[in-house]
């Protein structure tokens, strides 16, 4: 259900798209005899539109969420295994064109890569599936992961791939299925740092211990909470992207499938 919500009610609700729609009603409304609260949808849409493009309303929802785990401490010693989340290939264009095609976090491969490089007796899961409501079988993103890794140096046997998941539920409850990780072991969790709070909670909730290595930061430091974005559709962006992180821990918690609001390394 969850997934459900998220793929209909969770997009329209995302604020570059219900804006947008609000603007729309706005100018229907203006033919009838509503046209004065057609005006009034169509002003507020236009300037919310504007302070979500333009001010740094995006970044204020990111800094906390990428601010929430620190770089993960490499003087722990060698991990036993890394849990990649999928996020980084498109997998309907890989699709289209028969290879990995990568979207806004590659990152978490490259950085899986490294890590792979650096640890070679660490295991590797990479967790992605099709995040499409309606997906078949020809586009999963673990699919297109496993020659991505290879070109980067990793052994495929090194390899495991999990193309079943939909969502970040299903990364943490398939993850440890494959990972049947044992007492003692130590495993990294990869994913973007504006992610991490929510995929630590979901990886908690389901009996996986983690340990975070955020990735990917969108935001730099305190001077980006007052750097007006350029052009606006970065605004836009980020504000969609924090907002989308925000509701996806409220709805989770509510959910029962995480055991706090906003997971923090406070809790192992």
């Amino acid at each position: 259900m969850i997934f459900v919500l998220s793929k209909t009610l969770g997009v329209m609700l995302l604020p570059s798209n219900f804006l947008i729609g609000l603007g729309v009603v706005g100018m229907l409304l203006l033919a009838t005899r509503l046209a004065p609260l057609g005006r009034k949808l169509l002003l507020a849409a236009i300037a919310l539109l504007a302070i979500c493009g333009f001010s740094p309303l995006g970044n204020w929802l990111l800094y906390p969420l990428e601010q929430r785990f620190p770089a993960w401490d490499a003087a722990r010693g060698a991990p036993d295994g890394i849990v990649v989340l999928g996020g980084a290939i498109e997998p309907d264009v890989s699709a289209a064109h028969g290879v990995a095609v990568f979207g806004h976090a590659a990152d978490r491969v490259m950085a899986a890569a490294e890590l792979a490089r650096r640890y070679p007796n660490a295991k590797i899961i990479y967790s992605g599936g099709s995040a499409n409501l309606v997906a078949d079988d020809s586009a999963r993103e673990a699919d297109y992961a496993v020659a991505v890794f290879e070109a980067l140096g990793v052994a495929r046997d090194r390899l495991v791939t999990e193309r079943r998941s939909r969502n970040t539920v299903e990364n943490a409850e398939f993850s440890k299925a494959l990972a049947a990780p044992k007492s003692g072991e130590r495993w990294l969790l990869v994913t973007s740092a504006f992610h991490m709070p929510r995929s630590v909670g979901l990886f908690r909730k389901a009996g996986f211990a983690v340990e975070p290595y955020p990735v990917g930061w969108r935001v730099g430091g305190w001077a980006d909470l007052l750097t007006l974005p350029v052009p606006a559709s970065a605004g836009l962006d980020h504000v969609d992207t924090g907002y989308r992180e925000w509701l996806g821990l409220a709805a989770y918690r509510l959910a029962g499938k995480t055991d706090q609001f906003f997971p923090g390394p406070d809790r192992p």
